[in-house]
């Protein structure tokens, strides 16, 4: 049985990131393919997991998230190869440190050496990536400018803001992360396939679904 976990969705649950999950578990179980789906609110501990999810959350809620995961088994699972997708504030609390409520800086998880500090304006509105040959599509709302000292990024910004204007999120061995909500996978079904394969090792046969012809409208309109 493979574990999708859920962290926070009582924190990092603002925008619907939790249906990251949702997504996630719907087309592997469509493919045959067994999963367990599990939401690890504040006073449980983290399991053990194949891949964990991080979700987009306001400042207070945030800094509790990257206290807990901080003292939690979560830092050396990821360490120890299980794979995490971050959308924004889960983005930033993966990195060395990251501002919230005003410019006050804070301590991130420090798996990612990334650092977020207030931007000048917040970003708000339609997030359009291109990663690879695909286009990630979504929305974003957050004050914070990313800096990837090193680390790669997701993609390369077409439409909105992302990290600074010009990257979105950030792409490691068995990380991925973005700015873009929507919940994300839901709104992109290529990039869900892609995470899962990854994560069951296994190369996905093609499904088709109402989410791939939602998508392809959502990409013409901001392609357009």
């Amino acid at each position: 049985m493979t574990t999708i976990c859920v962290l926070y969705p009582d924190l990092l649950g603002t925008y619907g990131d939790g249906g990251n999950g949702l997504a996630l578990a719907e087309r592997a179980r469509r493919r045959g393919l067994d999963v367990e789906l599990v939401n690890v609110t504040l006073n449980d501990e983290v399991p053990d997991a194949a891949l964990y999810l991080l979700g987009g959350g306001e400042d207070g809620p945030q800094r509790l998230a990257a206290d807990l995961l901080r003292t939690s088994s979560f830092a050396s699972r990821v360490r120890d190869g299980a794979n995490v997708l971050a959308v924004c504030a889960g983005l930033q609390i993966l990195g060395t440190t990251f501002c919230v409520e005003g410019d006050d800086e804070y301590e991130g998880v420090g798996l990612v050496d990334v650092v977020t500090s207030r931007g000048e304006r917040r970003s708000v509105g339609e997030l359009a990536t291109r990663v690879g040959d695909q286009l990630l599509v979504g929305f974003e709302n957050h004050g914070g400018r990313t800096v990837l000292n090193g680390a790669e990024a997701l993609g390369t910004v077409l439409k909105g803001r992302g990290n600074d204007g010009k990257l979105d999120g950030y792409r490691m061995k068995n990380i991925w992360a973005t700015y873009a909500h929507g919940p994300v996978l839901a709104m992109n079904p290529w990039f869900c396939d892609e995470i899962l394969s990854v994560v069951y090792g296994v190369e996905l046969e093609p499904l088709a679904s109402v989410a791939d012809r939602l998508y392809e409208e959502r990409r013409r309109v901001l392609s357009a």
